[in-house]
């Protein structure tokens, strides 16, 4: 049967593409997920020790789920067999299924590797599950969906989910440097291609192998060649040009550790306080086009929606965190439309930074009193000794009162009546000003009848 035999291609097959030619053979060429397979980590040892259970490789496209299924059939001594949910049929399922539970009998142990597992339907799936219950089979299944959702609930609890992560451009980088010099990818060439473009090219990526990689290809392949004077090789040039018209985007990117990192946040920041929604997508444009994480950005805006927008339109900080979950959720390049309207809606919000204010003033006061006692009164008492200790006396319940509001001071005696809120005038704001400053009258008027 075919489906036993797909990972048997040769990798100096040079008709292949340089992703698949460059494939990690073992732990050692394998590049990222050190949380997973570093020296001394959990599925590293089951690797190494060839005692694999059934698990889930759960991570986005290019990170090395079907790489470690891979080098988990180079090195165990069990039937390594894949199924593809586009060919593989109930009944074939089954026939293979049978084979490795009489496999079994004999000692002989079956990995069954299923990628992009979330592919599968219900029935597909069901047809695996009596196998890896009563062990006829070990199950790798990869995907890039939440398995909570895509994988049926009794298979999944019968795997370990290992999660992998996307790869960092470190990662990336050590892999374009390794591919240059290696003969699987261009080493019995003369590339030569600068840490600029190294760095735009892994950036580039955004964290997925395989695009990196037939990037470079492209990259390769279309640029200027030229005859060193001195033997007369032929020498590959790969130059920021090359970068720029195989990936049809102009190179802008930056040290993101640098200043110009934190200037065009700071121009996004800035234009959304000004209220500019036309500047803020515009630098939005030039961090994301340059390779910005996307997350770092959403961070950012969620942290604008509080300090600048503020109770003047609580919504904002709701589609805020919205844009960011959304951004960790599908990334880019299809959440730049979700950071476009949370920065847009940042922009034209009302403003207020009341909350920045309020939070500022506080944090003063409570470096500048840490000791200050918990009023008695407001204190939790579960125990019989802190009740003889007057732990909650004088507590009043505000549910219980016709106000709902308890004429009781929560804050330390030395701060007694301090005003951190100071609500302003913008959007919602107002009625929030109106129902603090009908609070604090009443608290006036009660205390002062005492």
């Amino acid at each position: 049967m075919d489906q036993i035999s797909i990972f048997e291609t040769s990798n100096n097959n040079s008709s292949q593409p340089l992703a698949a030619r460059m494939r990690p053979r073992t732990l050692g060429e394998y590049v990222g997920q050190q949380h997973l397979v570093g020296k001394g980590k959990v599925l590293r040892n089951l690797i190494e020790r060839d005692n694999v259970s059934s698990m889930i490789f759960w991570g986005p496209p290019g990170v090395g789920k079907t790489t470690l299924a891979q080098i988990i059939a180079a090195s165990t001594d069990a039937q390594f067999i894949t199924f593809s949910a586009v060919t593989s049929g109930i009944k074939e399922i089954r026939t293979v299924m049978q084979q490795a539970d009489r496999m079994t009998a004999i000692g002989a142990r079956t990995i069954v590797f299923i990628d992009e597992i979330h592919r599968f339907n219900k029935a597909q799936q069901d047809a695996f599950l009596p196998f890896v219950e009563k062990g006829s089979i070990i199950l790798i299944g990869a995907t890039t969906e939440n398995p909570s959702f895509e994988v049926n609930g009794a298979l999944l609890s019968r795997c370990k989910v290992f999660v992998l992560h996307q790869l960092s451009e470190e990662d990336i980088a050590e892999l374009i440097r390794r591919t240059i010099k290696d003969t699987r990818g261009f080493g019995d060439q003369d590339v030569r291609i600068s840490d600029d473009v190294i760095t735009a090219l892994s950036s580039f990526a955004n964290g997925d192998a395989r695009t990196a990689l037939s990037t470079l290809e492209m990259m390769v392949l279309n640029a200027e060649r030229s005859s060193d004077p001195s033997d007369g090789h032929e020498i590959i040039n790969v130059t920021t040009e090359d970068f720029e018209q195989c990936t049809s985007r102009k190179s802008l990117l930056y040290d993101k550790q640098g200043e110009e990192h934190y200037n065009l946040i700071s121009a996004l920041h800035k234009s959304m306080r000004n209220s500019d929604a036309d500047a803020a997508v515009y630098w939005l444009a030039r961090m994301l086009e340059s390779g910005e994480d996307p997350m770092y950005i959403a961070r950012r805006v969620t942290r604008f929606a509080a300090e600048d927008v503020g109770l003047a339109d609580p919504r904002a900080l709701e589609l805020s965190v919205a844009a960011f979950q959304a951004c960790h959720l599908i990334g880019m390049p299809e959440c730049s439309v979700h950071l476009t309207e949370a920065v847009i809606y940042n922009a034209l919000a009302p403003k207020s930074n009341a909350m920045e204010v309020a939070y500022m003033q506080a944090a003063d006061d409570a470096n500048n009193n840490m000791a200050e006692p918990v009023p008695l009164h407001i204190r939790n008492a579960p125990t019989k000794l802190m009740k003889e200790l007057d732990y909650g006396k004088g507590y009043i319940y505000a549910h219980d009162t016709e106000d709902k509001i308890a004429d009781m001071e929560c804050l330390p005696d030395n701060l007694r009546g301090k005003q951190y809120y100071h609500p302003g005038d913008q959007g919602f704001e107002p009625r929030f000003r109106d129902r603090y400053e009908a609070i604090r009258k009443w608290r006036e008027e009660h205390r002062g009848n005492k």
